[in-house]
């Protein structure tokens, strides 16, 4: 007997089936994408579409934990969970039955046609949960629109019952059995029939073969997808790579264009140069010979005032008329006033050989300049402007100097090495003359070796120290009391405070940001220059310089710092300004 709520389902079911177009409920709003057959345990995944539990299960195998969605593409990093969606399944079994009871109709029936286009259709009750046709409806709009939207297949009709034997249907049949090959192994990943499925592989994991060959297809596709998408981005980069390509070639004959402009530039300089210094030599030659032209011409006036003194002398002489020949002696007695040439000397111009020498040497550098310019470019380099600087720097290593300590300033509390390398302070003052050269307040030490000239360099390791003084001192510095250490009063160093505070110590002091601490610092002179120069010898890096005028002997020097109760009673190390790393190495 008909519960009466059940009428009253009907009727709402009557009167909503007659606002609803024909084709709305249709066989594509149950079909499962993948599959393109009605779903089984339809599930939703986060992005709103559904599919057959075991359908998108086995689309999702093999993609590890990232997944996608087959319809929208939207990918998860997280393989979601899957969970039976009720209401579409009740929707869906519910449109299987009445499909199959269209269907089992007789074919005849008035009836039976109006269902072949619209389950639903059917003038008789059926009994639907409360709310189901607003649910199917939302859910259908929404379905509907996304297959539109992807231009799915269009659906195929429900599978038929693999329980029926396949002998009269189209397609390869079985070798031992006749029937169609409608099934697939997973086990033996073969085609198989329902008999082999009941007998040879009892026990397998079998699956309807159409369905796994469509689920193998979306795979397929967008695996497809995939290769494409790299062919793709294969595509870019050969595009990327002609793009530089052509970029480089113009930066090139660019370069080389500017490069031989540059040239050209050169050689109207020097020619100018030379055009110019060959004026100057030619002018010196030019003063030289007005000056040996006005020489010459006051010579030969005076040779020909002589030569008329000595005919009138001689004429003088032979006169036989003593009376005329005393008129006339006194004029041609004595020697005519004549200019003294013994002094006068045409001296060459001054400028006379400094234009060549200037010039050889001018020419020695740029020759040089050239040779190493090839190089210079070839060197791989990060176009840091440090690392650039540094090499053309760092032949200060040519410049080595073999340095020793000076016992005899060193300060009491100072010990030195033997060899005269090493030097570290200690708790106790030693016994030692208190000369006037020896330091008596400030723990400090100069080196033996004096700079008067030219260029010097040595190195030093001072380790993981928390405290140094390094740099050099000129000769007439005061060494007893209490030391004011500035470029004035004659001292020029670099500090170490507190194992992380550099210092110049100037008048106020010098900050100094040295970045990576130095386990061994170069010291460089440039007498001439008045040039103070220190390198981080670990990199090969400069970490400041200063610029003085050096009117005396310089020692260099060096102060280990009190120990500070053991934290830096390590010694300060002279060491050999080439280490044993050959790429320290400069070429010459």
């Amino acid at each position: 007997m008909q519960r009466p709520d059940s009428a009253c389902a009907w009727t709402h079911t009557q009167r909503y089936t007659m606002s609803v177009p024909g084709e709305f409920l249709s066989e594509k709003q149950f079909t499962c994408s993948i599959c393109l057959d009605v779903f089984t345990n339809p599930v939703s995944i986060p992005c709103g579409h559904s599919f057959c539990s075991s359908c998108i299960t086995s689309y999702w195998e093999g993609q590890g934990k990232s997944c996608f969605c087959p319809m929208c593409k939207e990918s998860f990093r997280k393989r979601p969970e899957l969970h039976i969606n009720h209401t579409l399944k009740e929707i869906t079994e519910k449109f299987k039955r009445m499909a199959d009871t269209t269907i089992s109709a007789p074919a005849d029936s008035p009836s039976n046609s109006l269902s072949a286009v619209n389950p639903l259709a059917q003038n008789r009750p059926v009994e639907l949960p409360r709310g189901l046709l607003p649910e199917m409806r939302t859910r259908f709009q929404s379905t509907s629109s996304t297959h539109d939207a992807h231009s799915l297949p269009p659906a195929k009709t429900p599978k038929q019952n693999l329980s029926v034997s396949g002998t009269g249907s189209n397609g390869p049949q079985c070798p031992i059995h006749g029937h169609s090959l409608e099934l697939l192994c997973r086990t033996d990943q073969t085609c198989i029939c329902i008999t082999c499925a009941e007998k040879e592989h009892y026990g397998h994991s079998v699956i309807d073969a159409k369905r796994e060959m469509n689920i193998k297809k979306s795979q397929l596709r967008i695996l497809e997808v995939e290769v494409q998408g790299l062919i793709t981005v294969r595509e870019r980069k050969i595009e990327e790579i002609q793009t530089s390509l052509a970029e480089i070639q113009v930066k090139a004959d660019q370069e080389k264009a500017g490069t031989v402009s540059m040239f050209a530039e050169l050689m109207k300089a020097v020619e100018k140069s030379q055009a110019e210094l060959l004026e100057v030599v030619e002018m010196g030659q030019r003063a030289a010979e007005l000056r040996s032209q006005a020489f010459i011409r006051d010579l030969q006036m005076e040779i020909s005032e002589l030569r008329n003194r000595f005919s009138n002398i001689n004429q003088l002489a032979q006169s036989k008329d003593h009376v005329s020949f005393f008129k006339t002696y006194p004029a041609y007695s004595t020697l005519p006033e004549t200019k003294s040439w013994a002094e006068v000397v045409l001296t060459p111009d001054p400028s006379a050989g400094v234009v060549l020498r200037n010039v050889t040497q001018m020419a020695e550098e740029v020759q040089e300049a050239l040779r190493k310019l090839s190089a210079i470019c070839l060197r791989p380099s990060t176009g840091n402007p440090q690392e650039i600087y540094q090499q053309k720097v760092w032949k200060v290593q040519e410049y080595a100097m073999d340095v020793t300590l000076d016992r005899d300033s060193a300060h009491p509390r100072l010990i030195i090495s033997d060899d005269g390398k090493q030097v570290h302070c200690s708790d106790r003052y030693q016994t030692v003359p208190d000369t006037i050269e020896r330091f008596d307040r400030v723990v400090c030490v100069l080196g033996h070796q004096g700079i008067s000239s030219g260029c010097h360099y040595w190195e030093v390791v001072v380790g993981e120290k928390t405290d140094w003084d390094l740099g050099i001192a000129r000769c007439s510095i005061g060494r007893k009391g209490k030391i004011v250490a500035n470029p004035a009063n004659g001292f020029w160093f670099l500090s170490l405070r507190d194992k992380h505070e550099y210092v110049f110590r100037t008048e106020p002091s010098m900050p100094i940001v040295v970045n990576p601490k130095p386990q061994h610092i170069g010291v460089y002179v440039d007498y001439e220059k008045g040039q103070l120069s220190f390198y981080n010898a670990d990199t090969k890096s400069l970490i400041f310089t200063f610029t003085d005028s050096f009117a005396e002997t310089l020692y260099p020097f060096f102060s280990p710092c009190t120990n500070k109760s053991g934290k830096n009673e390590a010694p300060l190390i002279i060491c050999p300004a080439y280490p044993a790393n050959p790429s320290w190495h400069t070429e010459k």
